[in-house]
């Protein structure tokens, strides 16, 4: 009785499971998740269209109303085409406005409070989320209680210390105040919690770099995308503050929000013209977003594949 010996398959396949520990198993892991992921079907492409037609559309009834006179916003049904007076009402609303100097001081007030924001903002992060000293949580309870106090208590303590400085009616008495916000801190402490590994800073600790050393070098490059968002966020918000602006300067020195009430002004009130004002001051933020936009967002999924 003689035994035969089967085959060897010395080409069969590595199906050694790969590992998913560390980076790389988690990087490998993601692809694999990904690739199970299944298309979108019609619904979610109808509930995405529908989405985006409720975002465009007070944009658009904007522009159709600042592009008509006043008679034709105020009929039933109200028009759904553009009309001929866009530009007519337009340079109307730049003159009865002064939207030239408004749009500067919107551009001075919300770019330094956006940029002090993001600056004192990532190094009150960091500090908070992986430096260690006493009274670390009481401060960061502090700070998130900041955000439970209506602004509007300190509106006259803080318009008497502005007029004690002799900056009323100026654009410093709107800045300052704003200079740092406790709802970035407490972002910024959350993402560099999650994005920054301890190891890393750990290692710049063991080479002899300072804390401002680790912050320059480790911090603010894994930070980026974070920082890109605070700053649109901070800009935006800062650019459409209506209330403190209105309390602290004057129709002579006016944001953009505080000039377009001039425009609302007389007992019968002019739409296509509030409507062209508006239109006015939307553009600066509607062009930052076209320019910067894709570069935010490659920014957030750059971040988001790094952490």
């Amino acid at each position: 009785m003689t035994t035969q010996s089967l085959p060897v398959r010395t080409d069969a396949p590595d199906r050694t499971p790969e590992p998913t520990t560390g980076r790389g198993g988690r990087r490998r892991l993601l692809r694999i998740r990904a690739g199970r992921q299944h298309h979108a079907g019609p619904l979610a492409y109808v509930l995405l269209a529908v989405m985006a037609i409720l975002s465009i559309f007070p944009l658009y009834w904007t522009m159709v109303a600042a592009s008509t006179d006043n008679t034709r916003v105020s009929q039933t049904p109200p028009p759904f085409l553009p009309g001929p007076n866009l530009f007519s009402n337009l340079a109307r609303a730049w003159d009865e406005a002064a939207m030239g100097k408004a749009m500067i001081n919107s551009l001075i007030v919300a770019g330094v409070i956006a940029l002090s924001t993001v600056m004192f903002a990532t190094l009150a992060g960091f500090a908070f989320a992986k430096l260690r000293f006493k009274g670390r949580n009481v401060l960061l309870m502090l700070v998130i209680g900041t955000m439970m106090v209506p602004p509007q208590l300190g509106v006259v303590p803080l318009f008497m210390l502005m007029s004690e400085l002799g900056w009323s009616q100026q654009l410093p008495a709107v800045i300052f105040p704003t200079l740092v916000s406790a709802v970035g801190v407490f972002f910024m402490r959350q993402y560099l919690s999650e994005a920054l590994p301890d190891e890393l800073v750990e290692a710049g600790r063991v080479d002899g770099a300072h804390s401002l050393r680790i912050f320059w070098s480790i911090v603010l490059p894994v930070a980026r995308p974070a920082m890109a968002v605070l700053f649109m966020i901070t800009f935006v918000h800062a650019w459409n503050d209506f209330f403190w602006p209105f309390v602290v300067l004057d129709m002579t020195n006016p944001t953009v929000p505080v000039a377009l009430t001039q425009l609302s002004a007389g007992y019968v009130r002019d739409q296509s013209l509030i409507m062209a004002g508006a239109l006015l001051g939307t553009l600066p933020l509607l062009a930052m977003f076209i320019v910067f936009g894709r570069q935010i967002v490659s920014g957030i999924m750059a971040g988001a594949v790094k952490g």
